[in-house]
């Protein structure tokens, strides 16, 4: 009996590449494989050991016939160089790796941008806002190792996702906290792009701006220590860390919102934000995210989505699949 066709998605960050490999037709799958990116050299050496772990968990041992990857980089050119981890391969080497009749490269947000047309109530939660406008264009933007944004436009054939380099835009203070933050961050990058504030370690380097100005020592060193830290109170610099943190994704989240006309909702994506969605949901988020002087009732309608979902990134690489 021949091997049922399939395909093979894959959502490759700064720090996890995660895997799926799925029947024709299907958009997701119990066969997830996930990855640490700085176990391996090459990206080359992942595939190999990949291929094995697919065969005895699924026994498909042909190559897949499509394969999609959604990457956090620029996915238009024949170089892939990843902007947050040492990865880089060519496109031609991957069909060759891959041995497979279709190859997609998709930005990782635009990826998670097709995924936000499969969620459900139960996926997201809502933070303020009123119900989204039908047929109006929807902001994405989410915190992992980077800054990811994109943009989703509908229309009467579907939607359009706009894939852009938004987490590269210039971070722009707006009280007097995050222009204390922004000049002890100019001091090491020169530039501070919207990046070096709200990804992962966005948070440590708020943190260790906020040691800096109030002359505290630094005694935590990972994301993951500066939110225990702030959810606990045992840290007062890393509280006031996590919540400029919140503060500036609501800044930047508004402005999505105005640069897009984004009444058919904002969604905030990444594995950064859900690991502390109450303490986001309550900080100063919101009132950010409205707070932009005479176009306040412009914003206050638009509703905000914290996707809680962790495979969004598959989800959308394997619909890109199915869209094409």
């Amino acid at each position: 009996m021949a091997e049922p066709s399939w395909n093979l998605v894959a959502d490759i960050g700064g720090t996890n590449a995660r895997f799926s490999a799925l029947l024709e037709g299907q958009l997701e799958s119990e066969f997830e494989f996930h990855h640490s990116v700085e176990e391996y050299p090459l990206f080359s050496d992942l595939i190999v050991k990949l291929r094995a772990e697919i065969a005895i968990a699924t026994g498909l041992k042909e190559a897949p016939r499509a394969v999609c990857l959604a990457v956090a980089c620029p996915a238009d050119v024949e170089h892939i160089a990843f902007t947050n981890s040492h990865w880089e391969f060519t496109k031609t080497q991957l069909l060759e790796w891959f041995d497979c009749q279709q190859l997609e490269v998709i930005n990782d947000f635009e990826a998670v941008a097709h995924g936000i047309t499969e969620l459900g109530e139960d996926d997201c939660l809502q933070i303020g806002g009123q119900s989204p406008q039908t047929h109006k264009p929807v902001g994405i933007l989410g915190a992992g190792t980077g800054l990811g944004m994109a943009g989703l436009v509908s229309h009467n054939k579907g939607y359009t996702v706009l894939d852009t380099e938004g987490g590269h835009a210039d971070f722009a203070p707006v009280d007097q906290r995050q222009m204390e933050v922004l000049g002890c961050l100019r001091e090491t990058y020169k530039r501070v792009s919207l990046e070096r504030v709200l990804s992962g370690k966005g948070i440590v380097n708020i943190y260790k701006a906020i040691c800096s100005i109030e002359k505290a020592e630094e005694l935590l060193e990972t994301p993951p220590e500066v939110v225990a830290a702030a959810l606990d109170n045992s840290n007062p610099q890393a509280l006031t860390a996590l919540n400029t943190f919140c503060e500036s994704m609501g800044a930047a989240a508004g402005n999505l919102a105005l640069t897009l006309g984004a009444k058919g909702g904002i969604y905030i994506a990444g594995g950064v934000v859900p690991r502390f969605s109450e303490f986001f949901a309550n900080s100063g988020f919101r009132n950010k995210f409205e707070d932009k002087g005479r176009f306040v009732s412009y914003l206050q309608p638009i509703p905000v989505y914290l996707v809680m979902r962790s495979n969004l990134g598959l989800l959308g690489a394997a619909k890109k699949l199915q869209k094409i």
